[in-house]
């Protein structure tokens, strides 16, 4: 009787050992769905992303000095456009303060007045302002100018700064020569305070010219300190010099001698109320200087960050394989002896800010760029390659795609009536229905790509050739060759096929563009392809003073395809970008590079500011290319 059940009570039904197994399991499955429900919040804020700024080395930072009013600042010098180093610089200042709910400035460090121009200023801005970034106040050095000049005054006062005329070579052997041999204090190191006055208004008054006297810091020149007196940051170094150039764009002729970055710098943080000076690694050997005119002006107490500003260094952003100095970008845009080589600050193979927004760079693809290779003090190298698969990875998720054809060849069927007309509903990105679909025409008359067609089979080649039949992406039937015809230079310019249920499917699928007037299809546009500017991967070890570089441009840099032709849903696109709507682009900073699409088969591309929507001119960059050259590797 061991495998008889109980008997049930009076009244009860009966139930089997079967069904009651059956009960149990429901009813486990029923804890266990309840269970992760009440876990799920904590799952979900397990998997929320993890804010960069309250991790390893940033949050070190912020541990240092926990303040309350956490304030920052992005301090360029306007004296050319940013390049995609400052994108790691803005990214690291703007968002740290935001991520401690501080405040940022853009503060321009405009104390060289004889290369700053208005262009670079308003650019800066942009540059901010298109990554998705907002000053808390725009602020310039020459604001401060009197302030500054005061206090110059008020460190010679206290016998901690002293008028110079050594010539450039006397400082050099002052400080060791190139032997690095004992150092010794110049013949007006122990000048008194009178004369150091009024020696520093004859210079601030015209007296004397560029070179012929500045004022320096009496820090650790003379001394036998360990340590400070070891850092070449610390000896004596020049507080303000004379500019024979000396019209400034905001302050105009009123100045004739202009305070250092080693003098202005590190006060200008002190009056903005900066709390965390971030900056890059070279600038760890100022440290020291940063603190000590802060403490011999009382801004700061010695020894100690409570009051005043801190100095903190992080690694710096280096892409190999490109330029980033100005100097040199300035010899490729301007021309010396040889004619320019780009189109401008902005051309699309070099990596300024604006050239890279101009290409279709999206703002959020540097940010997240700058952010995944981490934030410390170890310096960033990276490969123009490694740059491109993190564009790549971040424009597959975030744009639509659509047909294109770079080179066409006219494709007729045979089997069709003039009018044919097949709508077919394609999505803009199958894997995110949100991105919505639109129709396209597949008609009488279609564009093919050069690459997807062969005047003679062969087995390996899975495209169009004659006798051989091939799918179409988003078509529900696949078509066949039937013969082609050239033009005088022995080139195809048309292919006649077939369309049908009747023909083998083939082992691809190529894209296509349909021929409609009633769609407007297609959408002629000019095409450029990008690749490096240089046949060198080491650009920088050119010949550059004497115009070598010259030789090593690649003529194959850029290559036009002034023919190609894009699907009737591009018009969509171009209404409603940018895709994808970012801080930046989304607040009044997008541009035509916003209108960016994925070409399927072919690239990902946007558009170029060459564009004319009076005319109807299409002019397309390639961003990045759908997979990355092995060569490149």
């Amino acid at each position: 009787m061991a495998d008889t059940e109980p008997t049930p009570a009076d009244g009860e039904p009966k139930i089997s050992k079967r069904a009651a197994e059956k009960e149990a399991k429901k009813a486990a499955a029923k804890a266990k769905k309840e269970a992760s429900k009440q876990a799920a919040p904590a799952t979900r804020a397990a998997a929320e992303p993890v804010d960069p700024f309250k991790q390893g080395w940033l949050k070190g930072v912020y541990n240092e000095k926990p303040v309350a009013d956490v304030q920052t600042r992005f301090p360029p010098e306007p004296n050319g456009y940013l390049h995609i180093g400052h994108a790691k610089a803005i990214t690291v200042n703007f968002g740290f303060a935001r991520s401690y709910a501080g405040r940022c400035n853009l503060r321009y460090d405009d104390t060289n007045p004889a290369k700053e121009e208005e262009q670079f200023f308003t650019a800066i801005k942009d540059m901010v302002n298109w990554l998705g970034f907002e000053p808390a106040r725009i602020t310039h050095s020459s604001d401060d100018f009197d302030r500054l000049y005061d206090l110059a005054e008020e460190l010679v006062r206290r016998g901690k700064g002293y008028v110079c005329h050594c010539s450039a070579a006397e400082v050099k052997r002052g400080r060791g020569g190139p032997e690095h041999g004992p150092r010794s204090v110049c013949k007006d190191w122990s000048r008194t305070v009178e004369d150091n006055l009024q020696d520093f208004r004859a210079m601030r008054d015209g007296k004397y010219k560029a070179g012929e006297a500045h004022l320096r810091m009496k820090q650790y020149l003379g001394s036998k300190l360990k340590g400070l007196a070891e850092n070449p940051a610390l000896w004596d170094v020049a507080a303000y010099r004379v500019k024979d150039e000396n019209y400034h764009h905001r302050t105009g002729h009123k100045w004739k001698i202009y305070p250092t970055y080693e003098f202005t710098h590190c006060l200008c943080d002190a009056f903005e109320g900066i709390s965390h000076s971030l900056c890059t690694v070279e600038f760890e050997t100022l440290r020291p200087a940063y603190n000590w005119l802060l403490e011999a002006l009382d801004f700061k107490q010695p020894a100690s960050d409570e009051k005043g500003p801190m100095q903190r260094e992080y690694g710096r952003l280096n892409v190999e394989g490109t330029i980033l100095s100005k100097r040199r970008i300035a010899m490729l845009v301007e021309g010396t002896t040889i004619p320019p080589v780009v189109r401008g600050w902005d051309d699309p193979r070099l990596y300024t800010l604006v050239a890279l927004r101009r290409r279709g760079v999206p703002p959020g693809a540097l940010k997240k760029f700058v952010l995944d290779l981490g934030v410390t003090k170890a310096i960033a190298n990276t490969a123009t390659h490694t740059l491109d698969a993190s564009i790549r990875t971040y424009l597959e998720r975030t744009v639509p795609r659509l047909m294109l054809v770079l080179d066409p060849i006219k494709v007729v069927f045979e089997n069709l009536p003039d009018d044919y007309l097949e709508e077919r509903e394609v999505p803009f990105d199958p894997k995110d229905k949100e991105k919505g679909t639109h129709k396209v025409p597949f008609t009488k008359v279609i564009y093919i790509d050069r690459d997807d067609f062969r005047e003679e089979d062969d087995p390996d080649f899975f495209r169009l050739a004659p006798g051989k039949s091939v799918g179409l992406l988003h078509a529900e039937h696949p078509i066949s060759c039937t013969s082609f015809t050239k033009d005088s230079s022995n080139k195809v310019v048309e292919i006649k096929a077939e369309y049908g249920s009747h023909l083998s499917p083939g082992k691809a699928r190529i894209h296509w563009v349909g021929q409609s007037a009633a769609y407007h299809s297609p959408i002629k546009a000019e095409v450029r392809i990008f690749h490096p500017l240089f046949k060198s991967s080491k650009p920088n070890e050119l010949d550059w003073k004497s115009g070598g570089y010259y030789d090593n441009v690649d003529p194959k840099s850029e290559i036009v395809h002034p023919d190609a032709m894009i699907e009737c849903g591009f018009e969509y696109i171009k209404k409603n970008a940018p895709w994808p709507k970012e801080e930046g682009e989304a607040n009044g900073m997008a541009a035509k590079s916003s209108v960016r699409f994925q070409g399927l088969r072919t690239a990902f591309f946007a558009m170029d500011s060459d564009s004319d929507e009076a005319s109807g001119k299409v002019v397309l960059n390639r961003i990045v290319s759908l997979k990355e050259d092995s060569g490149k590797k």
